[in-house]
């Protein structure tokens, strides 16, 4: 009979770029359980609600995170604005598509980069992460902030684009395609890479919607499921796919998410050519927030909600956010019994944590 050991993971590891902790039991070198801890770097921004009124409240959603910033930003103000019936300008649902896909271009950019790392392979951590500098310069560029962008309000945003910056934003997403086709290429068909994730962390599709996977993570499992389909900001004009595998493995995940940074330069251009001219960019809501709703946004690791509740006053009674890395956790812990060892550092990088999005 196999002695089991319990060896702790994290919440320092060098794969890590924030704490999470999991007590892995192993027979040989072989995990048979995983248990998380969370828990660290718990910060009580929900509390906050009740001494921020509803409009300064924005600039601490937006702090939830600084990788998935303006998405939390937005996500806020979306919930706000139908609980308060407010209808924005078209030109800034427009604004906030285009910013919300090169948020999800610099986070997938790092995540795949982070990843090359993962597995040592530090020519492609550096190519990925010098693409999405490209990003930041242009987020830089439009909002004044590489991540923390701070131009959603309730009502709308704070700022425009200019001809000129579009103009620069379009030139910079096609220097990002060209330049991103070698490392996708990298990535998808070189041996060290697919001889460490193919195969590895498999999540079945029945054990991806009974654990509530969301994301890459879910949609790597053949779910075709985003919510960017349900049309909030300007999404319901714009063409897209659900980009979805059916591998279910670690692999899969990797594939799903390169599909969404060339979908979202698509998206980008699209956003572009369609957007009015000549608009307003905010409203002014009248009265204060009173009654409750229930804001989902696909966030770059899936699916975030974020739960309002105001009984007329200018101070929320409630603010809740539940983020796709919580949701992620229970499929983890799933695909780490039966891997490997040696696995579990790529594996816990597959689902792209955010544990200071988990911990508000």
């Amino acid at each position: 009979m196999s002695k089991k050991t319990i060896i702790p993971f994290g919440p320092q590891h060098p794969v890590l770029p924030e704490p999470i902790h999991l007590d892995l039991v192993l027979e040989d070198e072989t995990v048979v359980d995983a248990i998380p801890s969370i828990g660290f770097i718990h910060r009580g921004l929900e509390s906050l609600v009740e001494k921020k009124d509803f409009n300064e409240m924005v600039y601490v959603a937006e702090r939830v995170c600084g990788i998935c910033s303006f998405m939390h930003g937005m996500g806020y103000c979306e919930a706000v604005e139908h609980l308060m019936e407010v209808e924005i300008p078209d030109r800034a649902k427009y604004l906030r598509t285009v910013w919300c896909e090169f948020s999800r271009l610099h986070s997938h950019l790092l995540w795949l980069g982070l990843l090359a790392d993962g597995f040592g392979f530090e020519a492609l951590f550096n190519e990925a992460w010098r693409i999405r500098e490209k990003v930041l310069d242009m987020v830089e560029l439009t909002t004044g902030g590489r991540l923390i962008s701070s131009v959603n309000r309730v009502g709308g945003v704070l700022k425009d684009i200019t001809p000129d910056m579009q103009k620069a934003m379009l030139d910079a997403v096609d220097k990002i395609e060209k330049e991103l086709k070698p490392v996708a290429n990298t990535f998808l068909n070189d041996y060290t890479v697919k001889s460490r994730l193919c195969g590895s962390g498999i999540l079945s599709k029945e054990d991806a919607i009974a654990l509530g996977a969301c994301g890459p993570m879910m949609r790597a499992s053949g779910i075709e499921v985003d919510m960017r389909k349900t049309g909030y900001a300007a999404y319901d004009n714009i063409d897209f796919d659900v980009i979805t595998s059916n591998d279910c493995d670690g692999y899969a995940r990797c594939q799903v998410r390169i599909g969404e940074l060339f979908q979202s330069i698509n998206i980008v251009r699209q956003a572009f050519a369609k957007m009015p001219e000549g608009e307003e960019l905010s409203v002014k809501p009248k009265g204060n927030p009173n009654g409750e709703y229930l804001m989902r946004v696909e966030q770059p690791r899936g699916e975030a909600f974020y739960y309002v509740e105001g009984s007329g006053k200018k101070i929320l009674d409630r603010f809740r956010v539940r983020t796709p890395t919580f949701a992620n956790l229970a499929p983890l812990v799933h695909t780490l019994k039966g891997a490997p060892f040696a696995d579990i550092p790529l594996l816990v990088l597959t689902i792209d944590p955010c544990i200071s999005c988990t911990e508000r």
